[in-house]
C-alpha cells in the first residue's frame, strides 16, 4: 500500500539526511492524516494519489510566482519537491493521449456543445484521474466541444 511506502521512504530519507525529501514525505503523510481525521475514514491508494496530485499542483502554481519574483533559491527547492511528489504519481499522459481519451468520452456521452462540458469533465476526471492535470483536461474538452 502507498501509505506504507511513504513511511519507508520517510525513514530512508531520515537515514540519508535528505532534508527536502523528508519534509515532502512528512507533508504528504500529514495531508493524508488530515483527510482521515476530517472524514473519519481510512484513505485508499487512489485517494492518496489524489492528495499527492493536489500537493504537486499547489507547488506548480506557486512556482510561477517565485519565478516572477526572482526567488531562484525557492524555485530550485519547489522543483525538487515537485520531483519527489511526481515519483508517487502515475505516469503523466501527453496532450495527445488526453485528446484521444476525451474524444472517446465525448462519443460515449454523445456530447455536442459546451453545455455538455460538465458531464464530459466528470467522466474524464474519473477515467483519467491523476494521470493528467485538470487544467489540461479542461483545455482539451473546451477545444473539442467548440
Amino acid at each position: 500500500m502507498l501509505k506504507e511506502k511513504l513511511l519507508e521512504d520517510l525513514k530512508q530519507a531520515m537515514k540519508e539526511k535528505n532534508l527536502n525529501r523528508k519534509n515532502v514525505v512528512q507533508m504528504v503523510r500529514a495531508a493524508i492524516l488530515q483527510v482521515e481525521k476530517d472524514k473519519a475514514i481510512e484513505v485508499t491508494d487512489e485517494q492518496i494519489v489524489e492528495i499527492i496530485a493536489k500537493e504537486a499542483k499547489k507547488r506548480k502554481d506557486s512556482l510561477a510566482d517565485y519565478q516572477k519574483g526572482g526567488r531562484e533559491d525557492l524555485v530550485a527547492q519547489i522543483e525538487e519537491e515537485i520531483a519527489v511528489l511526481e515519483e508517487y504519481l502515475p505516469k503523466q499522459l501527453s496532450k495527445e493521449e488526453v485528446e484521444e481519451k476525451v474524444k472517446a468520452i465525448i462519443q460515449k456521452t454523445n456530447a455536442s456543445s459546451m453545455k455538455d462540458m460538465g458531464m464530459v469533465m466528470k467522466e474524464a476526471k474519473q477515467e483519467i484521474g491523476a494521470a493528467a492535470d485538470g487544467k489540461m483536461i479542461s483545455d482539451v474538452v473546451k477545444s473539442l466541444l467548440q
